[in-house]
Formats: structure tokens, sequence, C-alpha cells
């Protein structure tokens, strides 16, 4: 690729499109329509740290870390670096039963109506076909564009295709292999694996040193443009770091490229991102492993995995319940987000059992009560009950304990949904928030319900309003999952 070439043609772009590389004029993106209906996505992390499949996808870092697991483990199992460093698992990487159609079709199976493969991971190898460096999966260790094959299989499910990019981490992530006798030796020069392999600095804030040079910058814009150009994902993806002060000129780039890419070819894209490393409105805020604890009136997403322990498959996951994550998922809805879950397929191209049932788990109960998720909005109050969700990134590491009382609330046409996270052994659920209270006191709902019904039930509930509650009573409803009320107002 003549990369001089490219640069002044993302310039071009720039400058022809109705979006500027600029804050004031990328607050004129506007979230897909889209992405507000999606409400649940699948995310994949997959690569050559799934060979080694031992701590997680940050192996590629850990392994050069002397006297890290990772170090210990990679000597005892493959030995020393210098002989066999994280290069040599590429030709390992051959996802010998890789079948695209068959992801596809268990992610349309789970309920997923959009999937986000990680196009390149910290470690720097790309899972597609590109001009900008040979260490890629068309020429290397599958020997085919994972990601090309991934977007039509994604689109013939009707699932929205989108792509995340890792790729700023790797200005330090293979750093340490320079501290001792490895593979990671200089000269490295810009289109090498390794490369640049800077110092890590002790704390990665805004400001961190070594910066990232213009040399490497260019060439993430120049990779991530790559993508945009050869896939047209409708949503890009991006992990932390990138909120360093040296990237922000360069996400503008990107992101009024992308933007003004979109609007030529016609079509509705999002970017996410975390730590305010775009400014506020224009672009998707994400969450990792963490929620909100309050609705916002913004649209967002969280990302986590069904593992807690890595994104990426590893011989020692250690599993959340789908009941779990359709807790999760349920809260996120009833706060205006969107749930992105990971899954971590095998170095073959096989996903494992643990992930493939918990994704048939939630697209089970999502068949039954989809109408409570799917294209909803908010209401007036996220829900009820004594259970209070942690703030923040990083939260999910324990499971959160819900109770009969804990209550979220969306909407759909003319249909509120409470759904119950746990089911009460009795069948008798009290909804504060739907009592028949007087108006001048502004109830959260002073209108006329015509009917309840129970979503997955045939049985027909008694119900009753008064000033305290709308109580729902069942007999015959039993669930180890949410329960969902179709509440029809008018």
């Amino acid at each position: 690729m003549d990369r001089k070439k490219y640069l002044e043609e993302i310039e071009n772009v720039i400058q022809k499109g109705p979006f500027k590389d600029s804050w004031d004029s990328l607050f004129d993106f506007t979230p897909p329509k889209w992405f507000n209906n999606a409400k649940f996505g699948i995310f994949i992390h997959w690569g050559v740290y799934s060979v080694p499949a031992f701590g997680n996808e940050w192996y590629p870092r850990n392994m050069y870390i002397q006297g890290s697991e990772e170090f210990k483990h990679h000597v005892e199992t493959y030995g020393e670096h210098r002989k066999f460093g994280y290069k040599d698992f590429i030709p390992m990487f051959r996802a010998e039963k890789f079948n695209a159609d068959e992801w596809a079709e268990l992610f349309k199976k789970a309920g997923a109506r959009y999937v986000v493969p990680v196009a390149e991971h910290h470690d720097g190898f790309q899972m597609y076909k590109s001009e900008l460096s040979h260490f890629n999966a068309f020429e290397m260790g599958p020997k085919r564009d994972v990601l090309g094959e991934l977007k039509e299989a994604f689109e013939k499910q009707g699932l929205i295709f989108g792509a995340s990019s890792h790729r700023v981490e790797h200005w330090f992530f293979m750093s340490h292999g320079k501290e001792f006798d490895s593979d990671i030796k200089e000269p490295l020069k810009c289109g090498d694996f390794y490369w640049p392999a800077m110092p890590e600095p002790d704390h990665h804030d805004l400001f961190s040193e070594p910066a990232p040079s213009q040399e490497f910058l260019e060439d993430w814009l120049l990779r991530t443009c790559e993508i945009v150009d050869r896939y047209r994902p409708r949503l890009v993806y991006f992990d932390w770091w990138i909120q360093h002060s040296a990237v922000k000129p360069y996400l503008k780039k990107f992101a009024a490229y992308y933007y003004n890419r979109a609007h030529e070819w016609g079509i509705d894209v999002a970017i996410t991102y975390k730590h305010e490393a775009f400014m506020f409105g224009s672009a998707i805020v994400d969450v990792e492993r963490g929620q909100f604890s309050e609705q916002k009136p913004y649209y967002w997403q969280t990302d986590t995995s069904v593992a807690r322990n890595s994104w990426c498959y590893t011989k020692n996951n250690v599993y959340k319940t789908a009941n779990e994550i359709i807790c999760d998922l349920v809260d996120i809805v009833s706060k205006n987000g969107c749930l992105l879950l990971n899954i971590g397929p095998k170095a073959d191209g096989t996903i494992p059992d643990e992930d493939r049932k918990i994704l048939l788990e939630i697209g089970d109960w999502l068949r039954t009560n989809g109408e409570a998720i799917y294209r909803s909005k908010v209401w007036r109050t996220y829900g009820e009950g004594p259970t209070q969700v942690q703030e923040g990134q990083f939260t999910d590491k324990n499971a959160k304990t819900f109770t009969h009382e804990d209550i979220r609330f969306t909407v759909n046409g003319s249909c509120i949904y409470a759904t119950v996270l746990s089911w009460p052994e009795n069948g008798v659920v009290k909804i504060k928030s739907l009592a028949d209270r007087d108006a001048s006191r502004l109830p959260h709902f002073h209108g006329i319900i015509k009917d309840i019904s129970v979503l997955g039930f045939d049985e027909k509930p008694v119900w009753e309003r008064t000033p305290e509650a709308l109580t729902i009573t069942t007999k015959a409803v039993k669930s180890d999952k949410p329960v969902v009320f179709k509440i029809q107002v008018d």
C-alpha cells in the first residue's frame, strides 16, 4: 500500500464530507436506529492468544514479564523465549474447524442482533486481509480472511456486522520482551509484528510517556480506515487507552472519515468508546464489565464476557450463569443501554460447549420475552426493589443476588413490561410503581390498565390496583429465570 496516498485520501474524504475532524462537527452524530433497537450483541475475542489459552488474552504481554505466571508457564511448556516467542504461535493458529456460517447460526439462535469480532487485538495480529502488514490471518496462521467470512455469514443471518480495534495498546504491549534475551529485538520497523514495543508506562494516563509517535498513530489510522473501507462495519468498537492525549487528533480524523464514508454509502454507523476518549455526543459511551446504577437519557453500551476471568478461551475459564447474564441484560436495557456479550472460541475455530450452552439459554429466554427487550424504550423509571446495582466498570466479578421485589420496566408500543428478576415461590408480585395513586402526587403511572398477561405462560393472572401497589397473583407460573408481565394500557 502507498501509505502517503492513503493518508491523502483520508484527508480528502474528511474535507469533502459533511463531518470534519473537530468535536463541533462530530457533535452532529446521531445514534443509528438499528443500535437503539438491537439491545443485544455478541463480542468475539479470537486470535493467536487462543493457542496457549492460558491466563487471558493478555498472554502475549504477560509471557514476557519475568516472574509472572504466564512467563513460568511459557518456559515450562514451550521453552526459552529466545527460541520460542509469541510469533511462533502463529503457525499453530490454524482454525481448522472454523465455520463462519455455524457461528452465525448460533448467534442468531442466541437472540443477538449485532456481532462485533475483534479485528486486531493488542498483540498486533490482524484477523483480516491487510495491505499494511504481512502478519494477518489471510497470509499466516489460518490463511483465511476471517473478518470477511464472518461479515458475509452474519449478514446472511440478518445480523449487523461490526468490528473492534485494540491496536493503540500495541504501542507498549510487547515491550517487556526487550528486558531480557527473547525473540523481541531491535531493529523493529513499521509493519513488523512486534513493532514498536516501546516502554510501558507505570500509569496508563492521558499524558503518560513515551507518548505514541506520529509514525505509529498514522499507522493506527491507516489500519482502522482499512477495516472501514474493506468491510464497511456498522459499528466500530475501541478499547481503552485511545483516550491518550496524543491519540485525540487521530480519533477525530477517524470518526470524520468513518461517518463520511457511511454517509457516502448510505448506511447508519456508530462508534463506541471508553474513558472520555471522544467528546460526549460524538459517539456512544461504553462501560467495560459494568453498568450504570440509574437510567440514562442517552444510549450506551456495556461490554462483558461469559467468563469472569478472561475475554478469550482458556482452559480455566470461570463462567457466569445464563440467568445472571439475562438479569444484567434486563437491567441494562431498562436504563437505556445495550449489552455486548463476549465469547471466546478455541484456536481450532470451535466454540466451547460452555459458551454455546449459555448463548442458547439466553436465546430461549429471548424468544419468549424478546418483545420486552428489542425495540423497547425506557419507562418513567428503570425499576424498583432493594438490590442496588454497583455503578462503574469492572464490577461484574461477583454475581448479583436479586429478589422478587427487584423489577425492571420497559415500554414497547401500547404495553408496559415489568420484568421480575427473581420469581417468588408463592407467585405473588407487588409492583409499587404501578400503584393507583392520586394524579396530583405525580405517580409514575396514572393511566388505565386494560389487561395483564405473563409472557410464556397460558395462565391468566389475577390483579388488583390499590394506592400501595399493583398486586398480581399467579398459581402455575414457575421459573428459574426472570418473568415478564405484559401490561396493556390505555
